[in-house]
Parts: C-alpha cells; structure tokens; sequence
C-alpha cells in the first residue's frame, strides 16, 4: 500500500491528527491536519478531539502537547529528533537565575524543555515574544534560550531583556549574515528580504521584515512584492513555494535543520501503526510547566 494513504487509513482508524511545523518535509505536511509555527502548533494542541496527536516536529514541540494534552496519547515519529538550543537551557540554570533575582520574571522560549518551562514563569514563542514581554509589569525580564530573540524583543517592547544563556543560538539562523544580504540585494534589487528572529541582530537590521515562521508566511501572501528573499530554514521556502506559486522565493542561503528532517513519512507510518514514541511529560513537571504555557496562550 501506498504510504500516505496507509498513514490516512491509520489516522482513520485510530482517530489520529497529524501535527506539522513548517520546517517538515513536503511529504509529511502533505498528510498532516495542520501545519504551522510553534504558536499555532500549540493552540492547535489544546482543540484537538483526537485520541492520539502525532507530532512531526522536535522533542519540545511534542513536549508541549503532552503538556496542553495530559489524557492523549502523544507521539513523535523519532526521538532522535532533539533540538539543540533547547538543551542550551537546562533547567538549573533557570532555577538558579530565578533564586538570585526573585522579582524579575523569566520568559521562556517554546523551544525549551518541558523541565525547564516549569521553573520559568511564562513561556512565548517567536511569534509573540515582543507580546509577551509587554504583558509582564517589570521593565526587566529574562529570556531564553535564544539570545536573538531576546534581542529582537528588547527592540520591539523597549524594555531590559537579558539572555539566558548568554550566548543561546539556533545554529540554523546562525548561518545567515548581513553580507549575505547585502549581497542578495545586489543580486536581486527588487526582491524584499523577510527573516526570522532567531538570526542574528545584524542580520534582522538589514532585512526588510522580521518575523515567526507563520508571519513571514502571511507578510509573503499579503505583500506586492513578486520576489521574496526567506532568511530561516529552507523548509519554509518549500513550503511557500508550493502554496504561493505566483511569486518567487530565494532562500537567503540554504540552512537545514538536520533534526526537523528526522522525520520521515516511513516512521510517522510506524509511529501509528505501533503507537511508539511515545511522549509523556512526568505530571509534576507538566503540572508546573502547564502554567507558563497557559500564561503564554491568556497573552496571545
């Protein structure tokens, strides 16, 4: 049998949803419900009436919906897929930056352990870091793992947004620098260039719009723009290339996240025909890190 229509057949049967970031290969978001950033991922995560939620992302995306999903069972087509910012935040080190300063509240990214959201105090993701920075009283706040992103929503919310770690990356948005778009605006003038938060502030300074995956998404359906220059991980041009065919997209430079790629139509087949890999947050880790993903969707 045909694997995609095995992998229908399955979810059928089994009352499945299939979830998808943007940064999955063609064929999985093929079959998937829903595909979307960390954000819509989440959301979609807490309206499902599925028993079982595949979640075709990394570690902590499938984390996060057994955290929103405490009776479902959640699974992810490879546990191998880690994302390895998310281990540059281990939970001590939010415990101990919260010991040492009590009245100053810890942002943490959706990209993050599910050990280390319950020692923060609100989650956010790329899609509204600036939003949630803006809802917290204290005009100091930490953020992590990102150092980027805290950056860019330092910018945006004018407030005193300190890093943790100091020096946390993606090494997918690392890649790109400001001379490559200073050499893509000469080599195409008339192209706008849109990137993600996680690339460095330089980076963001010389590009024409910054923003999650899904906005840049919406910034490239709504634009005049017929030549769309994409700084993030080339499955999102991909992907805008195949639903918005009428403009061009040109990926800033070609960066793959090697652990979204993990994820193959093969092990998603198998992950619902065997129902393994399953993703289980201990309660009183999910009970805790609950909270700040609650705070996090009050916000948005």
């Amino acid at each position: 049998m045909d694997i995609k229509k095995e992998v229908e057949r399955l979810k059928e049967q089994k009352n499945a949803v299939i979830l998808a970031h943007n940064y999955q290969i063609a064929e999985i978001q093929e079959v998937a419900d829903f595909v979307g950033d960390s954000l819509e991922l989440a959301r979609m995560a807490t309206k499902t009436k599925a028993d079982i939620i595949v979640f075709c992302g990394v570690d902590f995306m499938a984390e996060t919906a057994s955290i929103l999903n405490p009776d479902k069972k959640v699974l992810i087509p490879t546990r191998e897929a880690r994302c390895p910012m998310a281990a540059q935040l281990p939970a001590e080190m939010v415990r101990k930056v919260k010991e040492e300063n009590p009245d100053v509240p810890f942002v943490i990214y959706v990209n993050s352990l599910a050990e280390a959201k319950a020692e923060a105090d609100i989650c956010c993701t790329s899609a509204n870091a600036a939003k949630v920075v803006e809802s917290l009283k204290s005009d100091k706040v930490f953020l992590g793992p990102d150092a980027n992103l805290a950056w860019f929503a330092a910018q945006k919310s004018g407030k005193e947004v300190i890093p943790v770690p100091e020096n946390g990356y993606c090494y997918v948005h690392k890649k790109f620098s400001k001379e490559d778009v200073l050499k893509v605006r000469k080599e195409h003038p008339d192209a706008v260039v849109i990137v993600h938060p996680e690339c460095n502030p330089d980076v963001q300074l010389a590009a024409d719009y910054v923003g999650s995956t899904s906005q840049m998404v919406k910034f490239a359906r709504e634009s005049e723009a017929e030549k769309i220059v994409v700084g993030t991980e080339v499955g999102l041009v991909e992907l805008m290339r195949r639903e918005i065919p009428d403009k061009t997209f040109i990926p800033l430079r070609v960066s793959v996240c090697e652990e979204m790629k993990m994820q193959t139509l093969e092990k998603l087949r198998d992950a619902l025909k065997y129902e393994r890999e399953v993703v289980k947050v201990p309660d009183d880790i999910a009970e805790r890190a609950l909270k700040a993903v609650k705070r996090m969707l009050e916000v948005s």
